[in-house]
């Protein structure tokens, strides 16, 4: 009973959350067409501001309703420390719908806002898919195998997509986050693509090349982030409900790999093989 009541709470909070944080971050994006190019910047600072706003007080919330205790291995601040106005790519593993709350909330204050490629579909999910969209959050189409051999040009479209937004990026300090799996796992998708890894997917490695290559100089570096649920990985209710009471959450910094084919993939395969092996810690 009283993990349902933290769930309609924390589910609840989100809710007035997203709504209070959207209402800036819709005037501004309403607003800033009609100002001269030089000014829009400045708006869309402070939409990312209302952003940032939002992720803090979510982790308020997850504190204050004790939904989860994220238990963070953050040691690479000690030697390389965060900056708040640099450019990072964020790589992890993706196990959850939570996933993506736990990230921003144990790197909040530390790095940029997040951004990420997002299903173009999401653009019809009340509130959050203008609100991404006003954002300049990527919104990608992904085609199935059988139709891009029917016409290839999707793929092409796709990708120059891609491109595009990586561009985006380099307008202001930020965090791209890229599940490399590019969907969550479980075994049956494992088995199915005959996985070589105990706890992944096979990672795809065009969209790091992408952005790695787009960013150059201005990136600072890699943060291969690993999330760990003990047990079985929540759904986004379950952890709601604090039914997954402790994350283990552990970062390294790493510097952005050689973005030849080979050399990527021979890069992302370490990367994946050493993630492996890190859960699979008791």
């Amino acid at each position: 009973m009283i993990e349902t009541i933290r769930g309609i709470a924390a589910f609840a909070f989100l809710v007035v959350n997203t709504v209070f944080w959207c209402m800036p971050i819709y005037c501004c994006g309403a607003i800033r067409p009609l100002l001269p190019r030089r000014a829009r910047p400045l708006l869309g600072d402070a939409m990312f501001r209302a952003l940032d706003g939002w992720v803090g007080c979510a982790r308020w919330m997850v504190r204050t309703l004790d939904v989860v205790r994220i238990d963070p291995d953050l040691a690479v601040a000690e030697t390389s420390p965060w900056r708040r106005d640099g450019w990072y790519v964020v790589v992890s593993n993706h196990q959850s719908w939570a996933d993506i709350l736990v990230l921003v909330i144990a790197l909040y204050g530390r790095i940029p806002p997040f951004k990420f490629f997002t299903k173009q579909q999401l653009i019809w999910v009340p509130l959050l898919g203008v609100a991404l969209w006003l954002l300049d959050y990527p919104l990608v189409r992904r085609y199935g195998r059988e139709r891009l051999q029917r016409d290839p040009m999707l793929g092409e479209r796709d990708r120059r997509a891609t491109r595009d937004a990586c561009a985006s990026f380099r307008e202001r300090p930020t965090s791209v986050l890229i599940f490399l799996e590019g969907t969550r796992f479980t075994t049956a998708k494992r088995d199915a693509q005959q996985s070589p890894y105990r706890a992944l997917l096979q990672p795809k490695s065009g969209g790091l090349g992408m952005v790695v290559e787009e960013l150059g100089g201005q990136l600072d570096a890699i943060v291969d982030a690993t999330i760990s649920y003990p047990g079985a990985p929540p759904g986004f209710w379950d952890f709601l409900c604090g039914r997954s009471p402790v994350v283990r959450f552990r970062t390294r910094r790493l510097s952005p790999p050689n973005t030849e084919h080979d050399a990527l993939r021979r890069w992302i395969d370490k990367l994946w093989r050493d993630k492996d092996a890190l859960l699979a810690e008791p």
